[in-house]
């Protein structure tokens, strides 16, 4: 009888201090949708979770519009952000609408230089990554037009050359010179390159 109470309270024991090790693991949950970002923080720590899950949101937020951040920079600062508050070993995971580990956008087509594919004012998802093959169409920076959408026509070591999928020519006058007005072609460094779109 001694035996079994025993062995029942190295049970007990044993199945209180898992319990007790699950609860006091810091976590951090950040949900991207395209648009918004949600945080949870789970802690027994003395912690501000508003103020830190409020930072987090901000900065992810930021984040989703920075060309030069991805998956592994945003955990990063994450971290820093939790270690500031004091925790310092928490488990940071990043879901989406799209998937674990990934960062998507929604971005607003402006203008006709994508017809007949995507319409000006359309909304579009975009999963922030500077993988991209010939035919993706992408969000871009470039030096010469600012935030394009254009479709990959040509990959040349870093050297990624976009183009409008509408092919249409018209002519302008402007101030008594005759203008051709087409679409954008152009090429952008890969890391100019903000994100693929995957669903419009």
């Amino acid at each position: 009888m001694a035996k079994k109470i025993i062995l029942a309270l190295i049970i007990l024991i044993f199945i209180g201090f898992l319990g007790f090790t699950f609860l006091v693991n810091d976590t951090v949950s950040i949900y991207i949708d395209g648009e918004n970002v949600t945080v949870t923080t789970n802690t027994l720590s003395n912690v501000d979770t508003e103020s830190l899950n409020r930072e987090i949101c901000e900065y992810t937020t930021h984040a989703m519009n920075d060309s030069d951040t991805n998956i592994t920079s945003n955990k990063n600062k994450i971290n820093e952000i939790c270690n500031s508050y004091g925790l310092e070993n928490a488990k940071i995971t990043l879901d989406s609408s799209i998937g674990e580990n990934q960062m998507p956008v929604i971005a607003i087509v402006d203008g006709t230089s994508m017809l007949p594919t995507l319409q000006d004012g359309q909304k579009v998802l975009v999963n922030k990554t500077h993988n991209v093959n010939v035919g993706d169409i992408v969000v871009a920076d470039s030096a010469e037009y600012g935030g394009i959408i254009k479709r990959v026509d040509d990959i040349n070591g870093r050297s990624v050359h976009l183009v409008s999928d509408n092919k249409n020519v018209s002519y302008e006058y402007i101030n008594g010179a005759l203008y051709e007005i087409k679409g954008i072609e152009t090429w952008v460094d890969v890391s100019d390159i903000n994100g693929v779109v995957i669903d419009y």
